[in-house]
């Protein structure tokens, strides 16, 4: 309830200060909104993920390490988003900023597991989610939503009861959040908000796999409730590189634009990418108590059905294309 407060209010608050300092996003061909829209919403989870990561890290007297190197990378994250919310900065201003906070984090996998591949996950992970979640940031609630719902399947999955507080805290933020940027955005998150996100699911990630027994299951079955941003993000980036375009700028070539762009709203592709991540979530709820290679077998087989879904879509978003110039 806290989290969920803290969402709503500190969303509340941010939209008086952007409306007052004229943070806006006003539309323009490489955007998929049609109405000028304040931005930097997403302080407000940035927010509530800082008091949760505080209050692991100083649990019971005893300091968390790993909690207070998530927490210093969370702010480092936020931070950097916060200040391109305000004036934009160089894509590598805010990579640097990424990076640190990954090195950061995986230092502290490293050091409170002895670990070398959760580290490595966690270097990985961090840039890695943090820039897929801003790519995939550009229609109503889709972002927040689709953290709530990989929050609540880290949630429901693990038995470490640090790692459910903070995945139920995360998701309670994204809900507080919610009703001002879904169905109708009132705000967007922002580069602090989709950055915070970001972050915060590397952080479960890797907390999950650390918390899971050992030779249970791979990073690969918890990437499951995120494998439709990563599809998206990844098949829709490799083809802007392979055409020589410059990828990291703002377009709107992903699956989920294009499709909005179609019917002409935001909320039916919202709820598409939902129901698809809480069927993923599902595939790794169901094989809690299976095997490793069975749990491997089924993550594959979900990323290539994925894969084939984002294929199948764009090919028919193309012939619809080329029918409507063409009647």
């Amino acid at each position: 309830m806290l989290h969920a407060l803290v969402g709503g209010v500190g969303t509340w608050l941010a939209r008086r200060y952007a409306l007052g300092r004229e943070l806006i996003d006003r539309p323009g061909d490489r955007r998929s909104h049609d109405v000028p829209t304040p931005r930097g919403g997403g302080v407000s989870i940035a927010a509530s993920a800082l008091v949760a990561l505080g209050w692991l890290a100083w649990d019971g007297g005893r300091v968390s390490p790993f909690h207070v190197a998530a927490g210093v990378g969370l702010a480092l994250v936020a931070g950097v988003g916060w200040l391109d919310d305000h004036k934009s900065r160089s894509a590598w201003f805010r990579l640097a900023g990424h990076c640190v906070a990954a090195i950061v984090l995986g230092a502290a996998a490293w050091s409170t597991t002895d670990d070398p591949g959760l580290a490595l996950l966690a270097l990985v992970a961090v840039p890695v989610l943090v820039n897929v979640w801003n790519f995939m940031d550009g229609i109503d609630g889709l972002a927040a939503s689709q953290a709530a719902i990989a929050a609540v399947a880290y949630a429901l999955y693990t038995e470490d009861p640090v790692v459910s507080a903070l995945a139920w805290a995360l998701s309670a933020a994204c809900v507080g959040f919610l009703p001002f940027n879904f169905p109708r955005a009132r705000i967007f998150l922002g580069d602090v908000g989709s950055g915070a996100l970001g972050f915060m699911l590397a952080v479960l990630l890797v907390s999950s796999c650390a918390s899971a027994p050992a030779g249970a299951v791979h990073w690969l079955v918890f990437s499951l409730p995120l494998a439709a941003f990563l599809i998206d993000a990844a098949l829709t980036l490799s083809g802007r590189m392979v055409r020589g375009e410059r990828w990291w700028t703002a377009h709107v070539e992903h699956a989920y634009q294009r499709l909005s762009a179609r019917l002409g709203a935001h909320w039916p592709v919202t709820m598409l990418y939902a129901v698809w991540s809480t069927c993923g979530s599902l595939v790794l709820l169901a094989g809690r108590d299976r095997g490793v290679a069975i749990n491997i077998w089924a993550a594959t087989a979900w990323f290539a059905l994925g894969i084939l879904a984002w294929g199948g879509l764009q090919a028919w978003l193309r012939r619809r294309a080329t029918q409507g110039r063409h009647p």
